[in-house]
């Protein structure tokens, strides 16, 4: 049946840029059919019924947005879903990553723990009005799965060092799990595979080539973490005198499907590097200013043309996988940066979170707007809640009023997967409840005791 969602306030992020204070969404199974001010919607009925698109009589399943503000869902460009249990583990801690992070990993993640807190996160992404996410972890093959099962939009990159890691002995291994992920889910209408080297450090350029030679044979995304760590920065400036962004051109591992997470210290060479090869940037503004590593220069990126999403990174790193606390960082850290509070208009962060994300994983003619013909992955953000009154400009309550509490309804592909605030294929109660049981078979269960 087709369905129609009025009374809402429709901001589209197609290039026009249409924002319609009382519009509707049409749309039939998985694809948007058309989108309009309310006034228009008899005129577009009736030329519908002309083209044979509507049977004279045919009804609709109408849906009360209430005066929402609807829009496309939110894309997560950098995550790593199996990482919940580690959330809060360290945070203040200097040496996090040796102190508990690779322990755990090497002592408690295997594919069960990982396809747990895979479902968890999904569910926090789903309810904060995330309809996109491309993970890079462990255990990619039951990350998948469970992408399928929860109805997500999703690419699933296993990730790929030299050395050993919880599910693969080498980079060879890791990648040809990435090649069998790939093939198992190139059908797929939602669920991809790809091969995510770590970084530029931990593969051997002969390992970032055949990855991203494997990448672009599959039409997939090619990404990993670039120029982010000091270490990276000092030893590939020894070892070849170049920068991280430099070192990958001269590997020939950039091109239009290449997404370099972090990218924070990039120079205005790199960028121009970049947007010479039509790469994109995950920004992580929450992890990396929490982990006091810096601000990407985003303003310049963009002034070059390059398609910016934004990335939570993994709960161990930003915490949260909320796409409106990212967007508001991104807001007060770049004015702050710039000395300019007119830079960043709350429209270009709307942007990144929606359109320009879809792009940089390649998404772009498939989601990441409201438009004809593309898929019903759509949000209702509520403006019934105390900090959504009143509304001058959509944009700007959805960047510096909205939290992720005010998404009510989530589409994806058409399908309602949150309806007034609660998951509606699963109960999220029972998601947390398993990921604890197992949590509490492993050695997470001492962590509270070494915080």
């Amino acid at each position: 049946m087709k369905k129609i969602i009025k009374n809402g306030i429709i901001v589209t992020m197609n290039a026009a840029g249409d924002v319609w204070d009382h519009g509707y969404v049409m749309f039939e199974d998985t694809k948007i059919l058309a989108a309009g001010p309310e006034e228009d919607l008899e005129k577009k009925l009736q030329e519908f019924t002309a083209q044979g698109i509507l049977k004279p009589g045919e009804t609709f399943e109408e849906i009360d947005a209430k005066r929402a503000i609807v829009i496309p869902g939110l894309v997560n460009t950098h995550c790593h879903l199996g990482m919940i249990p580690f959330r809060g583990l360290g945070d203040d801690c200097k040496d996090r990553l040796r102190v508990f992070l690779l322990p755990m990993e090497n002592q408690a993640m295997d594919a069960e723990m990982a396809s747990l807190s895979t479902r968890y996160a999904i569910g926090e992404l789903l309810l904060s009005g995330v309809t996109t996410v491309l993970d890079m972890y462990y255990f990619e093959e039951a990350v998948a799965k469970v992408m399928d099962e929860m109805g997500i939009r999703g690419i699933a990159g296993e990730t790929v060092m030299e050395k050993d890691s919880c599910d693969s002995k080498n980079a060879d291994e890791a990648i040809e799990r990435g090649i069998a992920l790939i093939e198992a889910y190139k059908d797929h209408p939602r669920v991809s595979g790809a091969i995510t080297p770590h970084g530029t450090t931990t593969c051997r350029p002969e390992t970032l080539k055949r990855a991203y030679e494997e990448d672009v044979k599959a039409g997939t995304v090619f990404t990993l973490h670039v120029a982010e760590m000091d270490y990276e920065m000092t030893q590939l400036r020894e070892q070849y005198g170049m920068t991280p962004i430099e070192f990958m051109e001269h590997i020939g591992v950039l091109g239009p499907n290449t997404l370099t997470a972090h990218s924070i210290r990039t120079t205005e060479h790199d960028v121009e590097i970049l947007a010479k090869h039509g790469a994109s940037v995950a920004h992580c503004i929450a992890s990396n200013t929490k982990a006091a590593k810096g601000v990407a220069p985003v303003s310049l990126m963009h002034k070059h043309g390059i398609s910016v999403g934004f990335g939570t990174d993994g709960p161990a790193s930003g915490n949260t996988l909320d796409l409106f606390i990212q967007m508001r960082m991104c807001e007060n850290f770049h004015k702050n940066e710039l000395r300019d509070r007119s830079a960043f208009p709350a429209k270009e962060v709307v942007s990144m979170a929606t359109i320009e994300g879809a792009r940089a994983l390649g998404l772009g003619d498939i989601t990441g707007s409201i438009e004809p013909e593309k898929q019903a992955d759509l949000v209702l953000v509520e403006t019934d809640s105390p900090n959504m009154f009143p509304v001058y400009d959509p944009y700007s309550a959805l960047v510096y009023s909205a939290i992720a509490s005010n998404v009510r309804d989530v589409y994806v592909a058409g399908e309602c997967l949150v309806k007034e605030k609660k998951l509606v294929r699963e109960d999220f109660a029972k998601i947390r409840n398993d990921l604890r049981e197992k949590m509490e078979q492993t050695a997470f269960k001492d962590m509270k005791n070494l915080v």
